[in-house]
């Protein structure tokens, strides 16, 4: 083991490793995979206006200016309907606390459940776009239909992100998201398994500059 505080090096300059007894890396072919994945919900009005949330694992920030996240779904999902339809959706951040209700959510279909009404969750009319978000969640992003890309297994939506909601009690005292109280889940699409975050590492955009050479 190491620590970075030990090796001011990155490993680009580090010496070839080939033969000195690194693991040899196993070739898994094209699959989905990537880490950590997130547990978003996925808040919307269905056709009834019954409030629906789905679970995604398959999204993330694509735009800083406009602000846009964007979450892929299956086309056989209820929630693919219901997006373009009110042209809106909203991401609640699901907490590790959560984990029980946040598979659920990903497991059956709210064409037949109303998953808020079995999990206990409740949903929040959003004020500013016409979808519905989780109460519980301590972050949720409302955001209004900006793209649709058809990718083949699944639809891409790319959501205008018009505010942020986060707990007051997950704010530092400066008031910026504290992510070790929002305590996030992250799915393990290789075991199919949930997780919690791990310990701080190091601070962003200061830790690289131990690359920089002397």
């Amino acid at each position: 083991m190491f620590s970075l505080a030990q090796t001011p090096r990155c490993w680009h300059n580090a010496p070839n490793t080939a033969h000195t007894g690194a693991a040899m890396k196993h070739s898994l072919g094209p699959i989905t995979l990537l880490y950590p994945m997130p547990a978003l919900l996925i808040g919307t009005y269905d056709a009834h206006g019954k409030a629906n949330v789905m679970t995604a694992a398959w999204g993330g920030i694509c735009c800083s200016a406009p602000p846009c996240v964007a979450v892929s779904v299956r086309p056989e999902r209820h929630t693919c309907q219901a997006i373009p339809a009110r042209r809106a959706f909203t991401v609640s951040i699901a907490p590790c606390r959560l984990a029980a209700e946040a598979d659920y959510a990903g497991i059956v279909s709210g064409a037949n459940v109303n998953k808020f009404a079995v999990t206990g969750l409740t949903a929040a009319r959003s004020l500013l776009v016409d979808a519905p978000y989780v109460e519980e969640c301590p972050v949720v992003l409302e955001c209004e239909l900006f793209r649709t890309l058809e990718l083949g297994s699944h639809t891409q939506f790319v959501g205008r992100i018009l505010d942020v909601k986060v707990d007051e009690d997950c704010l530092t005292p400066d008031g910026k998201p504290d992510i070790a109280r929002i305590d996030p889940l992250a799915f393990d699409a290789g075991q199919r398994a949930y997780h919690s975050l791990g310990a701080f590492v190091g601070q962003a955009f200061s830790i690289g500059k131990r690359c920089e050479q002397p």
